[in-house]
């Protein structure tokens, strides 16, 4: 975690460096970085973690805001307002911004409350510092089921995110949100979900779900099937893409079959987490230049531990003679995932591609 934080007085700096020596005494902060600075003409002593600064506030919080995990102001909350204000554009991608004043008697989530992890960041911090916790996120004050803390927590994407206010808002509310998933369930269902296998039906009359649930959350990879009116999707990333491609196939070759292969089983791309290859292909530009694009690690395989993969696959003489195993794609994607195979080769191009799914279960 990159945290980045400044203060505006001799009281300020006093805080920061109490902030400082918990970040680096106490356990649950190993390995996180802090850097620390100080816009006043007060100068900071030479063995201080803060260092004085020459920029601008707007110029430093310019330069932060987009790579921050965190952004501390110990300053009137005000002041913190004033200074996001023009660079605040989603609370998916958002750092957690948190204020403290000058006595450190509050601390303050102001930004990024749940996917930022300020809500978390400001409980942990107050404990260790011995100030207030101040969060105001309706789902915490009401102590209900959260969405998108939910999907932070279990490396989920919500497909939307005025769907996911939709979702907190309801349950807020005391009204039911209907829950599906095609995954075996750990746990109870929370406080205001409520199973729902019903496919959407609209009637001839008004448009509305037959069952009356119109609103509801599924947590599933694809999206073939929709089963409330307004559906908020939590896509895991279950899925491994299995590529063979020729020598010198470029990545947008491959892009295309790929985006080809999860359309023709309404996956989500954002349900991918890994490609798997044959390791005569792990060097290959274009097949790196892919996985570079979508964040994606790629593994590779020896022909060996190919013919290992159990299942039935897509064999192919050429594909043998050329290296050493009958098929490429749907073997790297089974051994990769240990899971099972969703989407058959698909062949274009000099590109082949399958898709397969982790054994993944919902916790709750």
């Amino acid at each position: 975690m990159k945290i980045n934080g400044i203060c505006f007085s001799k009281n300020g700096i006093e805080v920061a460096e109490r902030i400082q020596k918990v970040f680096e005494t106490d356990a649950d902060y190993a390995g996180e970085e802090a850097f620390w600075v100080c816009k006043s003409s007060f100068r900071p002593e030479k063995k201080s973690p803060v260092q004085s600064l020459r920029q601008s506030l707007h110029e430093w919080t310019d330069e932060h805001f987009g790579d921050s995990d965190v952004l501390i102001f110990i300053s009137a909350i005000g002041i913190a307002v004033r200074a996001i204000a023009p660079f605040v554009k989603d609370k998916r991608n958002d750092p957690a911004v948190v204020v403290l004043d000058e006595k450190g008697t509050f601390c303050i989530a102001l930004l990024s409350g749940h996917i930022g992890g300020a809500n978390e960041f400001v409980q942990k911090l107050a404990a260790r510092i011995g100030s207030t916790p101040v969060i105001t996120t309706a789902t915490d004050i009401h102590n209900k089921f959260a969405v998108d803390v939910y999907a932070k927590e279990h490396d989920l994407e919500l497909s939307s995110m005025t769907y996911a206010k939709e979702v907190s808002a309801a349950i807020i509310g005391g009204e039911s949100v209907g829950f599906y998933t095609p995954f075996p369930i750990n746990g109870r269902l929370p406080e205001g979900l409520v199973w729902s296998d019903k496919l959407f039906q609209e009637t001839e009359a008004n448009g509305e779900r037959t069952d009356g649930i119109s609103l509801g959350i599924n947590i599933s990879p694809s999206y073939s099937r929709a089963y409330f009116n307004h559906t908020l999707w939590l896509i895991p990333r279950c899925l491994t893409l299995g590529i063979g491609c020729k020598r010198g196939t470029k990545a947008s070759a491959i892009e295309e079959v790929v985006k080809e292969a999860l359309d023709s089983a309404c996956l989500f791309q954002e349900g991918l987490r890994e490609a798997a290859t044959i390791d005569l292909k792990a060097e290959e530009p274009g097949l790196l230049a892919f996985c570079r694009k979508f964040g994606l690690p790629l593994r590779a395989y020896s022909a060996e531990a190919l013919r290992e993969a159990e299942g039935t696959f897509t064999a192919s003489d050429f594909v043998e003679e050329i290296t050493g195993v009958d098929n490429v794609c749907e073997r790297a994607a089974v051994l990769s995932s240990r899971g099972k195979l969703v989407v058959r080769k698909i062949s274009r191009d000099g590109v082949t591609c399958a898709v397969a799914m982790a054994d993944w279960r919902v916790e709750f």
